[in-house]
């Protein structure tokens, strides 16, 4: 039994994943997501995820936004044996850089378009999980209110808007987006203050309702959807 993580961010306006270098075999040397086996028949499965993103990046996942995305299974998914491996998708933004450690050589932030373009493929059949992770994400940004969680604690609409493009993949009309984010009751509330932008009004600062799932929701418009995956076997 093994666990790995498709942790996403936003850095500036870029949509990235968390990936490492592999420092053994099989693989050594292969961009792949973090990950690794459980240490004992005891420990839970959540808790082994967190310990190996620790361990891989020093990064902490405790206060990521962090649900379990699916099993993955196939006889041929790892050339060591039957491998099983649980995947939980994490979320947060301004992670800081991440320091690669045990079994990793590297660990490093990616764009998301320079794995699901093919230009970067991945170890095992980390590819098709990333590509299940995205859009999980991306569904979850029409019907949830999952886009706060790539926000700081304050932001404006135009930094909302951002998250969607980004996740998405293409862009929105600003006058649409914020009736829309407007109108979807306990999205977004007002959190007082302005931030000053250049060459412009200022712009209002907006916190994380107590809503979780957006109604009415926010629907990709149809050229958006440029990448839909096959998903895995998913809890």
């Amino acid at each position: 039994m093994a666990v790995d993580l498709v942790i996403l961010t936003m850095r500036g306006t870029s949509f990235q994943v968390l990936l490492i270098d592999r420092g053994n075999e099989p693989f050594r040397g292969s961009r792949a997501l973090p990950g690794g086996f459980l240490k004992h028949v005891e420990e839970d499965v959540r808790d082994a995820a967190l310990r190996e993103l620790r361990e891989e990046t020093d990064l902490d996942g405790a206060g990521l936004h962090i649900e379990q995305l699916g099993f993955y299974g196939r006889p041929d998914r790892d050339p060591r044996g039957r491998v099983v491996s649980v995947v939980y998708l994490a979320i947060a933004p301004g992670l800081p850089e991440p320091v690669a450690g045990t079994d990793a050589t590297q660990a490093a932030w990616v764009p998301v378009e320079e794995v699901i373009s093919g230009r970067l493929r991945l170890a095992f059949d980390h590819q098709q999980i990333l590509e299940d992770a995205i859009e999980r994400a991306r569904t979850k940004l029409e019907h949830t209110c999952l886009a706060t969680a790539f926000c700081t604690e304050t932001f404006t609409i135009s930094d909302l808007q951002r998250v969607y493009e980004a996740v998405w993949g293409i862009g929105l009309d600003p006058g649409n987006f914020y009736r829309k984010a407007q109108r979807a009751q306990g999205f977004i509330e007002p959190a007082g203050g302005e931030r000053r932008t250049t060459g412009g009004r200022p712009a209002r600062l907006f916190r994380a309702g107590h809503a979780s799932v957006l109604n009415p929701p926010i629907i990709r418009p149809h050229d958006a959807v440029s990448h839909r995956a096959t998903p895995g076997h998913t809890a």
